[in-house]
């Protein structure tokens, strides 16, 4: 008997229309490749002529690729060169404009420290008054002595005088922030108006710059008064001499422009 021999069925050939797709899929990466490559060249001109034959490829010039890369173009160096060299003239200007202002106030305080040591000689208070040119303030020292009588704050009448010229002297530089700073020893007060030396010490401050500022030319909001009691003493409180040195009324006409090393803006007294 003769096999009938048997044929496998062949199978359908499968739809081929998947290769146009793929041949665009692949055409694209190899675009991307090519993109990536010219993105780490340093060549700026290249990367903005395959950028725009890309864009022009894809969608007729338009897309994400016409964005400027982050490499920066020859005339955003230049444009770069040129902020930063401006910025460097300003910065210099700038400085050279606070040393010329550094350099004005250091010939006002001079002068105002020069009026009140001459009224000092003049009036023969050199035991009571003193004054101190710092990198942070001028300072005017008044004794206890000059001012006030024993424990009390109000300005002695014979003293109002002193605080008037004082004022006189300071409405010339009217800009200036002036602090009033009251100090005193650390022997306990014990009477009806303190409890404290702190007390004390505060409403001095209070009392002496009040008579400053019935000066019209001075400005109340440049001023302040501050109390320290016996905390920040400049001698030893063991003797009678030293303290009587710490019972004061310190007047700081404080700097505008300090140097850049200087971050104090007050001295504490005494140092």
């Amino acid at each position: 008997m003769s096999k009938k021999t048997r044929h496998e069925e062949h199978e359908e050939h499968a739809d081929e229309s998947w290769l146009l797709p793929y041949s665009d899929l692949m055409t694209l990466l190899v675009a991307l490749f090519l993109v990536m490559y010219a993105m780490s060249a340093t060549d700026a001109k290249k990367f903005e002529e395959m950028s725009q034959a890309f864009s022009n490829a894809l969608n007729g010039g338009t897309g994400i690729l016409d964005q400027r890369s982050a490499t920066p173009t020859q005339s955003q160096l230049d444009q770069g060169k040129h902020d930063k060299m401006d910025n460097v003239v300003a910065e210099n200007t700038g400085e050279s404009d606070i040393s010329k202002l550094r350099k004005q106030e250091q010939e006002d305080l001079e002068k105002l420290k020069k009026q009140f040591d001459q009224y000092i000689d003049k009036n023969g208070l050199s035991d009571l008054l003193s004054t101190k040119l710092n990198q942070s303030q001028l300072m005017i020292t008044i004794s206890d002595n000059a001012l006030f009588a024993s424990g009390q704050a109000e300005v002695k009448d014979e003293s109002r005088q002193l605080a008037k010229s004082i004022s006189s002297m300071l409405q010339q530089f009217p800009d200036y922030d002036v602090l009033v700073q009251g100090h005193t020893d650390n022997i306990p007060i014990s009477n009806s108006s303190y409890s404290s030396n702190w007390d004390l010490s505060v409403d001095r401050a209070l009392h002496f710059m009040k008579i400053l500022l019935l000066n019209p030319n001075l400005n109340p909001v440049k001023f302040s008064p501050i109390g320290y009691g016996e905390y920040h003493p400049i001698a030893p409180n063991t003797t009678a001499a030293g303290r009587a040195k710490n019972r004061r009324v310190e007047v700081s006409i404080l700097r505008k422009y300090q140097e850049a090393t200087n971050t104090t803006t007050v001295v504490p007294p005494g140092k």
